[in-house]
């Protein structure tokens, strides 16, 4: 889940390309780089015992190395988490693994009005869409591989007499490591996997706040999109250029409103089939394309878009827009609401509409995120796909994006909230998200087709912190996630869990830990898979 870019499509007032581009605000000098080592056994204990082929105990070492870190100056702004861990297992029960995780956003203000973003993510994400769920990524979890995600590009906002002008650019780059296994259930419709994709994204506009000369604002906005796909060759282009106006009403409430035009393509190539019209798979497990094939349609739109609303500043620490109109040949409904209850506590929502996949939105994702953050990990360590921001931005979820790595564009649509920050010796982050996928795919050589097939994903986090003496802090982490695949053969997955820590300091930066967790997955038509987990470890912080 995620909280969309304020005016990323749909600008509401006269916004540069920073807005556009959803890019954090500069903030106050300040430095703070926390690197550390780990040594940590665990013991994971199957309560339910549904596999006899399993031990009901199993025992490994974990070796870690991290870093979290914020540095800020008047030109310059970078924030980072990032852990890598090496399982060693003790016996054939857990395969030796290595798992990186964790997330960069860094700005530099270049020039008055140009400024430099960047970003990068690895997290682990589910494979299979009816496997397990990855709950604490304990162990040795088959069903999850590595991600990897970057981006970057330039802003620029400048004036000239009353006009306000904007462009920028992005590039992002996602990655889906190499480990899947072909699928062989003859009940599964056979589902293709997210390999690697490029995406640009290109803004500029020009307007006019209101009052500046005329007692309205307006703005002419415009972009580029482009996603290529490695996977059966697949591409997502499109245009668009719109104009907006802001009329105030009152003070704090203005009616909002735009017309323009869109042009939208995602095409693919075909995929290469047996005799019998099944999918030919590599080793992966990934769909082959079919060398011979023509471009095929997935989707093709182009026409007028609008759309209308209103624009809500009761007080600087609130706003709410709130939007309804036509887009995709169908009605939509946007909106956001932006609540800062305190300098260190922060409310977002958002309702959204769109066309995404999993590069785009896992990119999106990571460039609204601020550059001042706190990533959300459980007692284990692990990512658990939410970023809680500092100040006004609350940062965002990745979960419901990796709900499923499948290849295909999607129309999405859902919600999601986060909710971040502390008071006094407490601190806290919540993150839950909606969201609702209706897959885009032409008709190909293969005997299944998933055009307008619907998943649906649900997933909550949240964590909780106190800060017991200046020595020790008691720590807790809960999760529920759910997943409805309309994929013929594809089983509903529910996973919930949670996890409790305690950290005390021993001597000069080294400090000893212990940690509890309780972890249920359900897969439908099967039994409820229970694991419990201990840890124990030391940690020496440089």
């Amino acid at each position: 889940m995620r909280i969309p870019a304020k005016n990323r499509i749909f600008p509401v007032a006269i916004a540069s390309a920073a807005a556009t581009l959803g890019l954090a605000s500069p903030g106050h000098a300040r430095s703070d780089i926390a690197p550390y080592v780990e040594v940590q056994q665990i013991l994971e204990f199957d309560l339910s015992g549904n596999d006899p082929f399993n031990d009901d105990v199993v025992t490994y070492t974990t070796v870690a190395a991290g870093v979290d870190g914020v540095v800020t100056s008047r030109r310059f702004e970078i924030g980072a988490s990032y852990r890598y861990e090496r399982r060693i297992g003790w016996d054939d029960s857990i395969v030796d693994d290595d798992v990186h995780s964790g997330v960069v956003r860094a700005r530099a203000n270049v020039t008055r009005g140009l400024s430099l973003e960047a970003g990068a993510l690895a997290a682990r994400t589910r494979t299979e869409i009816g496997g397990d769920g990855l709950g604490s990524l304990v162990g040795d979890n088959d069903n999850s591989t590595q991600v990897y995600s970057v981006f970057g590009g330039p802003t620029l906002s400048t004036r000239a007499g009353p006009l306000e002008f904007g462009a920028g650019y992005r590039i992002g780059y996602t990655h889906v490591e190499d480990n899947f296994a072909a699928n062989t259930d003859p009940n599964q419709a056979p589902v293709d996997y997210v390999d690697h994709s490029t995406y640009h994204l290109a803004t500029a506009s020009v307007g006019m706040p209101p009052g500046e000369t005329l007692p309205f604002g307006w703005i002419v906005s415009g972009g580029y999109e482009r996603e290529d796909a490695s996977q059966l060759d697949q591409r997502y282009e499109a245009y668009y250029g719109r104009v907006d106006v802001t009329v105030p009403v009152t003070p704090t409430l203005a009616l909002v409103g735009g017309v323009g035009y869109e042009d939208i393509e995602i095409s693919q190539r075909d995929v290469l089939v047996d005799a019998t019209g099944n999918p030919v798979l590599d080793g992966n497990g990934r769909f082959q394309s079919d060398p011979n094939s023509p471009r095929l349609l997935a989707y093709d739109v182009d026409g007028f878009i609008y759309d209308a609303g209103i624009l809500w500043r009761p007080n600087p620490r609130l706003e709410l827009s709130a939007r309804v109109g036509h887009r995709y040949d169908t009605t939509i409904y946007n909106g956001y609401l932006t609540y800062q209850a305190s300098s260190s506590s922060t409310l977002q929502a958002a309702v959204y509409n769109e066309i995404s996949s999993f590069g785009r939105g896992t990119t999106n994702t990571l460039a609204g995120l601020p550059t001042s953050f706190t990533v959300g990990r459980n007692g284990f360590g692990q990512f658990n796909g939410c970023v809680f921001g500092e100040g006004a931005n609350a940062g965002g979820c990745f979960d419901t994006g990796f709900a499923s790595l499948n290849s295909a564009n999607f129309r999405s649509r859902g919600g999601s909230i986060v909710w971040a920050g502390g008071r006094g010796p407490w601190n806290y982050g919540v993150g839950a998200g909606y969201q609702n996928r209706r897959y885009l795919a032409p008709t190909t050589a293969a005997n299944f087709s998933l055009d307008r097939v619907t998943d649906e994903a649900f997933s909550l986090q949240a964590n909780l912190g106190r800060q017991l003496t200046p020595n020790s802090s008691l720590d807790g982490s809960l999760y529920a996630t759910w997943f409805n695949s309309g994929i013929p053969g594809e089983s509903d997955v529910f996973s919930t869990g949670g996890s409790a820590t305690y950290s005390v300091g021993l001597y000069s930066g080294l400090s000893a830990q212990a940690t509890a967790g309780l972890f249920a997955n359900d897969i439908e038509g099967e039994e409820t898979d229970w694991l419990g987990t201990l840890l124990f470890g030391v940690r020496y912080g440089f």
